[in-house]
């Protein structure tokens, strides 16, 4: 016998506990994120054991963090301006004294100011708004550090898996012009054409065949040194070497025309070579003057060689504009454009969206064709001033778009994929549900090549389900497919993350 309120406290605990345990491991993970969503010291670790899919929207170059750019450029011996922060080609002032103009790099080691100064220059570490254009201070980075980056692809490799692995990644989709502009130049001494089948013929015959293998080539040395570093296939080996890495070749859009071209035709070329290269994208600002006034042209020339090369994927920035950074005019029709004529299955910021032309009916039809946008809120706040209730983040998944969360360039935004999530749910009160759906999402709308894990009413194929090890007929189904073996790489993490709830 108890005490009445003995007894009804007793009772009580108890049925909590009877309907905790009722509860699945989604359900109570859902139910430890409601209880810590308001604390940030707690918000952030379970936001950092999230599994989280897979990063589609990553600038290789961008991903670096400034004091590896300074690692790499000590490596190869290079020098810095003092005054622009601009790395340069040995050789360097003798001396390291604070007087000299073109000091080595490796003086940065012994020299706090000039080390501090290299990563606020290559990084937006310390910048503010009062400072200037936080736009501009993004760009003109890249310029800065961009000679370290020349020998050390596999370096960047190594830290961008490295990276992923800790922030609970399992798959990277990198933007890269991985040929070292070897195209661009061919299409600048073969010249323009304004019939794009003759000048594809003229490049493939003018070397660009050559180019393919070549880079080929470079990447193989680039991932054997990467797997160098990693140690992998050895019992020490990191988790980088887990992570799934593509490759979408960045082409320039900022260039003239006949090298924007060669560029374009490299990317269709390679992907159609090396399963490695699932695709490609357009890089560079959008509102510079090239970009604009060719923006109509560059959708051209993706339409014409897309209709030669059909199966090769395409994802394209746009968007990536606010009032007042281009005329009103000019945020009327980039991601309408992207989708219609640029065939874009996925659209890289897309920020700009509702001042597009007839914007609910843009976003039905990016629904409709299950277009994809690839989310960068620390970047978008960083360089066009777009975050909280200004972003529309939350409109696109009203209408049914597809979306999924990204770093952009998390080194020179000084992020990662841990705090695009956190900023996510800070901004907009997200559930355990919606997080979930991100990183699936991420998946899906990958270019991994092979069949999905899902159906398309969102439920595991057949062979693999339910859920545990895979059966024989499920393990056939994810030896034939890239895309399902990743897929259930992170359903597998799921189910560790949860049952820790």
């Amino acid at each position: 016998m108890c005490p009445g309120l003995r007894c009804s406290v007793l009772a009580l605990s108890l049925l909590a506990t009877l309907a905790a345990r009722a509860q699945t491991p989604e359900q109570r993970t859902a139910r430890y994120l409601d209880q810590v969503r308001k604390n940030p010291s707690l918000l952030l670790p379970f936001l950092q054991e999230l599994p989280k899919g897979g990063d589609l929207h990553n600038h290789l170059a961008g991903a670096i963090y400034a004091e590896n750019w300074i690692d790499y450029a000590v490596h190869d011996n290079l020098c810095v301006d003092r005054t622009s922060s601009q790395l340069l080609p040995p050789p360097c002032d003798e001396s390291c004294a604070k007087y000299t103009n073109k000091p080595a790099v490796r003086c940065a080691y012994g020299d706090p100011l000039l080390y501090n100064q290299l990563i606020d220059a290559w990084s937006m570490r310390n910048w503010t708004p009062g400072e200037g254009s936080g736009h501009d201070h993004f760009f003109a980075s890249f310029d800065k550090f961009i000679l370290a980056s020349v020998n050390s692809v596999g370096d960047q490799l190594a830290e961008v898996t490295l990276r992923a692995a800790d922030n609970h990644l399992q798959y990277l989709e990198l933007m890269h012009t991985a040929d070292g502009m070897q195209a661009a130049e061919l299409g600048a001494r073969l010249g323009w054409d304004d019939d794009f089948a003759r000048m594809r013929e003229r490049l493939l015959a003018g070397g660009l065949r050559d180019i393919v293998s070549a880079t080929r080539a470079q990447v193989d040395r680039n991932e054997a040194r990467q797997r160098l570093l990693l140690r992998c296939a050895t019992p020490q080996a990191a988790p980088g070497c887990q992570v799934t890495i593509r490759y979408l070749y960045q082409v320039l859009r900022g260039l003239p025309k006949a090298m924007v071209f060669s560029q374009v035709l490299l990317g269709f070329e390679l992907a159609q070579a090396d399963p490695r290269f699932v695709g490609l994208n357009l890089v560079m600002p959008e509102d510079w003057y090239v970009p604009m006034h060719d923006f109509d042209l560059h959708m051209k020339m993706i339409d014409a060689l897309h209709a030669m090369y059909p199966n090769v994927h395409i994802t394209l920035h746009a968007g990536e504009l606010a009032m007042g950074l281009v005329p009103p005019e000019g945020l009327r029709f980039h991601i309408r454009q992207s989708v219609e004529t640029g065939h874009a299955e996925r659209i890289g910021h897309g920020t700009s969206v509702m001042s597009e032309q007839d914007a609910l009916g843009l976003l039905k039809e990016m629904a409709a064709r299950k277009v994809a946008v690839e989310i960068c809120l620390t970047s978008n706040a960083a360089i066009l001033g777009v975050e909280g209730a200004d972003h529309p983040l939350p409109t696109y998944i009203k209408y049914g778009v597809p979306v999924t969360l990204a770093t952009d360039d998390q080194g020179v935004s000084r992020t990662d994929m841990t705090h695009e999530y956190l900023r996510a749910v800070q901004s907009y009160g997200f559930s355990y549900a919606d997080l979930k759906r991100f990183a699936r999402q991420s998946l899906e709308h990958s270019f991994l090549a092979g069949q999905s894990l899902w159906t398309s009413d969102s439920r595991m194929t057949a062979a693999c389900a339910p859920p545990g090890g895979p059966s024989p007929a499920c393990r056939k189904v994810l030896d034939a497919s890239d895309k399902a073996r990743v897929q259930w790489q992170l359903e597998k993490a799921f189910a560790e993350f949860e049952s820790k709830f």
